[in-house]
């Protein structure tokens, strides 16, 4: 994983930026420097597919960040239920709660429709996916990181739990905006929809335009090397794919529907979203002492 800070204004927050390559996952510390309170934005647990093992060391490593630079994690927020990698917030959760404060994990109010609907899929008892989220924001709800205002922005499209968390003159959109060469996120998950994500868009875009949009993930093409957390508004109206200035909603719409029927699903679609249902937790084990996830099988012959 690669780290990087951005320290703005004093009454401004320091920003760090954490790569996690294997599945191209931006994760964010985000400081309030005059109390050191600070957020945790989409961590990441390790997941091989090929041996079903799931490691902690990225988690590991942002907890030494944190420990090192004496930083109170006062939240741990999440943008919505990601598809293409496992949540490491109830891990993080567990090894920064002491005896005076416990990180709420915090996601959006539409996180229960998600829920029902990934539970009922994958047959997750109610249990252990009900109320596992401390915290769910409503609609421009108005939080505070220290002595730094944000707030939690709905910003649908991708999926409909979507939120985007404003802090500061800085939008972490999750997965609604990618860097200006890739344009936008898919919209064809259940509950998905382009033309949410071109309002959401719209949304983002109207910001003034010094405004720093953080992404949730990159996947650097050929030609670029390196991934990259932010780019301004002004820089997405006028570079944006599928967003920039001059673009139709009926435009936007056909391109992504056409994008989207081309993609694969995501390689831990059926992982992630069993585990971030449940917040990050993993399911209970088994009178054998095994925790399971279900994979769908695809049948390729008639006659079963």
């Amino acid at each position: 994983m690669s780290y990087s800070t951005t320290a703005n204004e004093p009454t401004s927050p320091t920003i760090h930026d954490i790569f996690e390559p294997t599945s191209g996952t931006w994760q964010y510390i985000i400081v309030d420097p005059t109390t050191l309170k600070s957020v945790i934005i989409d961590p990441v647990l390790n997941f091989d597919p090929a041996t079903q093992a799931i490691t902690t060391h990225s988690a590991d490593s942002l907890l030494s960040f944190i420990k090192e630079k004496n930083y109170k994690i006062d939240k741990i927020l999440e943008t919505h239920a990601h598809a293409d990698h496992l949540s490491a917030a109830a891990y993080l959760q567990t090894h920064l709660q002491d005896q005076n404060h416990k990180p709420p994990i915090c996601i959006g109010k539409r996180i229960e429709q998600v829920q029902t609907l990934f539970a009922r899929r994958y047959g997750v008892p109610k249990n252990e996916y009900r109320q596992v989220f401390d915290r769910l924001f409503e609609d421009d709800e108005v939080f505070t990181i220290g002595n730094i205002t944000a707030k939690a922005i709905h910003l649908p499209g991708h999926t409909p739990d979507h939120l985007g968390y404003m802090i500061g003159d800085n939008l972490f959109c999750g997965d609604s905006l990618f860097h200006a060469d890739i344009g936008t996120a898919r919209c064809d998950f259940p509950g998905g929809d382009a033309k949410d994500l071109f309002q959401s868009g719209r949304k983002l875009l109207s910001l003034p335009g010094h405004v720093k949009i953080w992404t949730g993930h990159d996947y650097p093409p050929e030609g670029r090397d390196q991934p990259v957390p932010w780019m301004s508004v002004q820089e997405h109206r006028k570079l944006n794919k599928h967003l920039k200035d001059g673009i139709s909603e009926e435009q936007f719409v056909a391109l992504r529907r056409e994008r989207d029927a081309g993609l694969a699903a995501p390689k831990l679609l059926h992982q992630s979203l069993q585990i971030n249902i449940r917040a990050g937790r993993l399911p209970q084990p088994t009178d054998a002492g095994l925790r399971l996830l279900h994979v769908p099988l695809k049948i390729g012959t008639d006659g079963w």
